[in-house]
């Protein structure tokens, strides 16, 4: 694993002047050597790219189709394989990895389902005025430009796939820049679309450092941004090009609401698991991890001890262990971040229930109530494996503090009442409302992002494509309708 990894130039391999190393968050070996381009390959693939726009577009949509069908059924097949790259570059515990290579070949089949569908054209009769006799109006979807597509860490197979496989399906040419920390599982994907028959150009894989991104953002070449990462980042990318189209899906600060009606043990047993699972998933490295519970004040007593002990039970260690819940963080700078926020809260008056320490670049499992409102862990995504515990009056206090962020991704309310769930649907800021479980559950072919600081545009496959492509109408005229 320790060889020189090449990128993927216009659909082939490459190799530049310099390289990078890899190395693994949990115990610091080196996972692999990365090629890095150099600037004249990064101009190659950007005009490649943008000259192979038009017939990429034209490309038969079978033709798309079995190239995302291949790489679908490719990842099945080096499941294994990929699941122990990703929990060596990014720390992520085995069964999360699997499951991550599981997400991977979905987005490649849903893709493939979308570009044999994607473009039928939908006609539109014009004689509703008499203005409009014999006219047919026909309308489809055409590449909006080349996609330049930007991967954060945390997901480096899944969000990689993401960015590529919406592109494929229309028909658009993108450039991805996978995240430095964790570039392997991005490349593999370039492995397996070698494998296929798609034009030379339409797809190129660089690991560009991110002090060379400013250009590659200013490109005009490039008209289509799709961002996933930190909401400075993308906020700061979309100032800089305010006439290009910017898909940004940026951090959050996960709500899971409690309400009074989900008051069995069995319900109060079922979420405490489900938010102790769902805080320290991916070592609580996910836009949608839960970070915050509201908890009605008539369960709030009966929940929190439940909520401590299911996140005490959560099994922290080796990341290669197959039994392992919770793995290191990115980076050891990361958990020291994490650290610095949960012990100003501490200072500032939050009670310690659970977790609180750090070992290098882990960070145990962490409870926290009594948070005061002003400090940062209350603000901010704390993208880290720590969950805040508060107690509401009744529904409508609990969905003003799940609204009472900058944040508005996803949140979850445990509730019975069908009626709480459209009030709820009504109510919150967010992208996306789930209803009986966390704010953490993503279906791949939903649309998903968010309202406020979180972001703006959708993913997933269907959503994406509508994103890189824009509506062309065409007007038929003296027609017999």
């Amino acid at each position: 694993m320790t060889s020189t990894t090449a990128f993927w130039l216009a659909g082939r391999q490459a190799t530049g002047e310099d390289t990078f190393d890899v190395t693994s968050p949990w115990d610091g070996r080196l996972v692999g050597t990365v090629a890095v381009p150099t600037d004249a390959q990064v101009e190659e693939a950007v005009a490649a790219a943008h000259a192979v726009l038009d017939d990429f577009a034209a490309t038969p949509a079978h033709v798309r189709a079995a190239a995302l069908d291949h790489v679908s059924r490719r990842l099945v097949e080096r499941t294994e394989e990929i699941a122990q790259l990703i929990t060596a570059e990014n720390g992520k515990p085995l069964k999360w990895a699997r499951g991550e290579v599981g997400r991977a070949v979905s987005v490649f089949r849903f893709a493939a389902e979308e570009a044999r569908r994607f473009n039928g054209g939908e006609a539109q009769r014009l004689d509703t005025d008499a203005g409009g006799q014999g006219r047919l109006a026909l309308t489809r979807r055409f590449p909006k430009g080349v996609v330049l597509g930007i991967a954060p860490f945390n997901f480096p197979l899944n969000l990689c796939a993401h960015k590529i496989a919406p592109a494929i399906a229309a028909g658009v040419p993108i450039v991805l820049k996978p995240a430095p920390a964790t570039p392997l599982s991005g490349l593999i994907i370039g492995e397996l679309l070698a494998e296929t028959e798609l034009p030379a150009g339409s797809w190129s894989i660089l690991p560009v450092a991110n002090d060379k991104m400013a250009a590659l953002v200013q490109d005009e070449r490039l008209p289509v941004i799709s961002f996933t990462g930190s909401e400075k980042v993308g906020y700061a990318i979309m100032d800089s090009v305010p006439r290009k189209h910017c898909t940004l899906e940026l951090g959050g600060n996960g709500a899971a609401v409690v309400l009074g009606d989900y008051a069995s043990d069995a319900d109060l047993d079922w979420a405490a698991t489900r938010i102790a699972t769902f805080s320290n998933y991916q070592g609580g490295q996910s836009c949608i991890s839960v970070q915050r519970v509201i908890a009605d004040a008539s369960v709030y007593d009966r929940l929190l001890p439940r909520i401590v002990a299911a996140v005490e039970a959560q099994v922290t260690g080796d990341p290669a262990d197959a039994k392992t819940d919770v793995g290191p963080l990115v980076s050891e700078d990361a958990a020291k971040r994490v650290e610095t926020w949960v012990q100003e809260a501490v200072d500032a008056g939050a009670t310690l229930l659970a977790g609180g320490k750090r070992d290098g670049a882990s960070y145990a499992p962490t409870v926290l109530t009594g948070v005061p409102a002003d400090v940062t862990i209350s603000c901010e995504e704390v993208f880290g494996p720590v969950l805040t515990v508060q107690k509401a009056d009744d529904e409508a206090a609990a969905f003003a503090a799940v609204n009472d962020s900058k944040y508005g991704l996803q949140a979850g309310v445990f509730t019975h009442d069908l009626q709480a769930a459209f009030r709820a649907h009504r109510a919150l800021e967010v992208g996306g409302v789930v209803i009986g479980e966390v704010p953490s559950y993503r279906a791949d072919q939903m649309p998903y992002g968010g309202a406020k600081q979180s972001g703006v545009g959708r993913e997933g496959v269907k959503f994406a494509m509508d994103d890189y492509t824009y509506e062309r109408v065409l007007v038929l005229t003296g027609l017999a309708l």
